[in-house]
């Protein structure tokens, strides 16, 4: 297989994917703004282009659109919010039929640290003492991370904007390594983090004097009854980390779609991503195209296979 098809209309696909991926990739593009991308897979020889398979990156409540046909398939980061699409709980209201096709490996965690000298051991001392405190989250407030960070307050009784009324501020950033964030870190103008990405950030803090801030075991049982998992962040990831912390699983991307879609196009999807694994950029955390099949701990799964994927990885991997 040759890095890219031969011929002239696979030249001009390619000269439209640069422009696309320049257009959605520029820095200053916000978040909530042009910064997602659709594949369309179709006919353009008519009048008009006939559509066969769609693909978009997008926030997780496009599910809602992949179960009504408007997409064929969507990645959504984390694997935990495609779990309460599944579920019908958190963002959704009733189950959706959602199926998975593969997960891209991906390990990650959602950490809190706070600034020690804030005295704050606790979620519940938070709302407590009443504590203006000072965090670092992202922007969007349609990003996984709100999501997670507003059912996460949810269950210990208050809301961020609770928390800004009784003096506490909130730094919004855009990506979770944002230099805004690393520089408030390390002058320590914020008192605490509250995200995912963690492998740009959590060492800076940790290493500035933040400490984990453990979740409450009733917010971890409603949070897992939604969907998230819990997860070890481990020392041989972050040395540190003065011991293992107890956190949110943040790991996976799950490329879904519909129960209904046809079994052969789930399957030749897998099979194409199989053939191409050499040039698509899969990440330190791949090891095997097994595995995107595979609940592990970078493909958490706990929904279902699309039958069509699912009999292409019995057919063509170790795994059974």
């Amino acid at each position: 297989m040759e890095p890219r098809p031969r011929g002239a209309n696979f030249t001009r696909a390619a000269f439209l994917w640069e422009v696309a991926l320049h257009i959605a990739g520029r820095p200053d593009e916000p978040y909530g703004g042009n910064r997602d991308m659709a594949i369309v897979v179709g006919s353009g020889s008519g009048e008009s282009f006939r559509p066969w398979l769609r693909m978009s990156t997008g926030s997780a409540i496009l599910a809602t659109a992949v179960v009504q046909g408007e997409l064929e398939m969507a990645f959504v980061n984390p694997s935990g919010l495609l779990t309460q699409a599944y579920r019908g709980t958190g963002l959704f209201s009733e189950p959706l039929p959602v199926r998975v096709v593969a997960s891209y490996p991906s390990w990650d965690r959602f950490v809190c640290v706070i600034d020690p000298r804030t005295n704050i051991r606790s979620f519940s001392e938070i709302q407590e003492r009443r504590y203006p405190l000072r965090i670092s989250i992202r922007e969007d407030s349609t990003h996984s991370t709100r999501v997670l960070i507003d059912q996460m307050l949810e269950f210990v009784g208050y809301t961020l904007a609770d928390l800004v009324s009784w003096g506490g501020t909130l730094q919004l950033v855009g990506g979770p390594g944002d230099t805004r964030r690393i520089n408030a870190i390390a002058a320590h103008e914020v008192d605490a983090v509250f995200d995912e990405g963690i492998g740009t950030w959590l060492t800076r803090a940790l290493d500035a004097g933040f400490v984990p801030l453990t979740l409450e075991e009733p917010i971890f049982a409603g949070l897992q009854a939604l969907g998230w998992r819990k997860a070890i962040l481990p020392v041989n990831r972050f040395p540190s980390l003065s011991a293992p912390h107890t956190c949110i699983d943040f790991s996976g991307w799950p490329l879904y779609t519909r129960a209904s879609l046809p079994d052969e196009m789930a399957y030749d999807a897998c099979a194409a991503i199989a053939a191409r694994a050499e040039w698509i950029p899969l990440g330190q955390d791949f090891t095997s195209v097994a595995d995107l099949g595979t609940d592990t701990e970078v493909t958490p799964l706990d929904v279902p296979l699309h039958p069509g994927a699912a009999r292409w990885f019995r057919e063509h991997t170790a795994h059974r």
